[in-house]
């Protein structure tokens, strides 16, 4: 009993320590609210329609901000569906099989009728023991949640909450939000930071202020770019940031563009298809985050690929290459209805599913 309970506290204490740095983000973000508003708006700023042009550009910029950042914090990651857990017969099934070659005919039965088309780096179905499932694609499990987050991004500990496919438009929204927030007082609190070295302010504490909120919001534009750049650029290329650090494994090899569908869809993917929604934090992602469509690939493992268009072979193989039938959701299949090159063939999934038994395969799990 007492394990147990010393178990419990220990994670009460966890939970705890990762609010802490919410907490200061809190803390950074209400005290820039009161330098802000009170001190220079209100006590420094003498003209009035500068004034009132600040605090309502200010406070729509904060709004938004603090929007994007509650959703980020207290959105619940998604758990992959039902249908990738393993019944209680599945599992006896795999309990009693030593041999990791057995235990993945077990796992390749299972997930055939499933839209899962990643690897382990060996090849092998993608299972975690902890959760009891089948990964689906971009799918890990978080060490720190202790689960299997869907389309998994990073796990951030900034907002305490692991950055996925429910949240990841949120996440966005927020580092953008929050670098707006940043420039912009940057940018209005430029030339009173200045008149503070001139000795132009009045001798108050407001110019205290005003000298250390340019100064923070100077700092923080600085990383904010650097990492919203960065996620950008991910979203351009339809890929997570662990995706960014391990290329995803399919069963015709690694391909770090497995995933990308060119610009415009990759951004549609995480913002959805109506405008109105893009800056707002309100889910409008495509999809349920089991399943996503994925660039033409060559699915012989036997065949080499090579730049399509350089040979009348390598073209013709091109035009045979064929996508598994395994089912998208509606959602998702909206990005391919201007890709006439998707087709779709039971015989060559099923040629495909018999090419891709390997022995040698065992399983792993990828944390």
């Amino acid at each position: 009993m007492a394990p147990s309970g010393s178990r419990s506290i220990k994670k009460g204490c966890q939970r705890v320590l990762y609010w802490i740095p919410v907490l200061f983000i809190a803390l950074i973000v209400a005290w820039s609210y009161y330098a802000y508003v009170l001190q220079l708006c209100i006590e420094s700023i003498e003209d009035t329609g500068e004034k009132v042009i600040y605090l309502l550009v200010y406070h729509v910029i904060f709004i938004m901000f603090v929007w994007a950042y509650w959703q980020t914090i207290f959105t619940r990651p998604m758990n992959p569906l039902k249908e990738f857990h393993l019944s209680y017969s599945d599992k006896e099934l795999l309990e009693r099989e030593d041999r990791g070659e057995s235990q993945q005919e077990i796992l390749r039965r299972i997930a055939k009728d499933l839209p899962i088309y990643t690897r382990t780096n060996s090849g092998a179905i993608r299972f975690c023991d902890r959760c009891q499932l089948l990964k689906p694609d971009r799918c890990h499990h978080c060490s720190v949640c202790d689960k299997c987050i869907l389309k998994m991004d990073h796990h951030c500990p900034w907002v305490n909450n692991c950055v996925g496919f429910s949240n990841y438009k949120f996440f966005m929204l927020f580092l953008a939000y929050s670098l707006l927030y940043c420039l912009f007082i940057t940018a209005t609190d430029l030339q009173y930071f200045i008149k503070f070295w001139t000795n132009s302010l009045p001798d108050t504490q407001a110019k205290f202020h005003i000298l250390f909120l340019f100064f923070s919001a100077s700092m923080f534009s600085v990383s904010l770019a650097s990492l919203f750049i960065y996620h950008c650029w991910l979203v351009c290329k339809n890929r997570s940031t662990l995706e960014a650090v391990r290329s995803p494994v399919f069963r015709h090899g690694i391909d770090k563009n497995g995933f990308s569908l060119g610009c415009s869809k990759n951004f549609r993917q995480v913002f959805g298809d109506e405008l109105k929604y893009w800056p707002i934090p309100v889910f409008s992602s495509l999809g349920d985050g089991c399943s996503f469509p994925t660039c033409l690939v060559n699915l012989d493992p036997e065949q080499p690929s090579s730049p399509m268009g350089s040979n009348p072979a390598s073209k013709g193989a091109a035009e045979g290459r064929q996508f598994p039938t395994k089912p998208l959701r509606e959602s998702q299949s909206r990005l391919l209805t201007s890709t006439p090159s998707w087709t779709e063939s039971d015989s060559a999934t099923d040629k495909d599913r018999k090419g891709a038994s390997n022995p040698g395969m065992t399983i792993e799990n990828e944390a």
